[in-house]
């Protein structure tokens, strides 16, 4: 997992998990087209906390599933 990959590619490996991406590539709006793949998996607090164990530095978090349509979050 040490290749940089576009997101259509580590979409297409990874879905519908969450990954955790290193040297996260972005556009000018900050929109994630790229990076390393450092972990993945089904469960986001796993990835959270796996996220943990690397050095400060830049990372990305992304769900690569379906957000049902009747998704309701809190604002706290």
């Amino acid at each position: 997992m040490n290749e940089i990959l576009t997101i259509d590619q580590i979409i297409a490996r990874y879905a519908p998990d969450w990954v955790l991406i290193g040297e996260p590539q972005t556009d000018e709006i900050l929109e994630l087209q790229g990076g390393k793949v450092l972990f993945h998996g089904p469960d986001r607090d796993e990835v959270c906390r796996k996220a943990m164990e690397y050095p400060p530095g830049r990372y990305a978090l992304h769900f690569l599933g379906m957000i049902p349509d009747d998704l309701v979050l809190p604002l706290e």
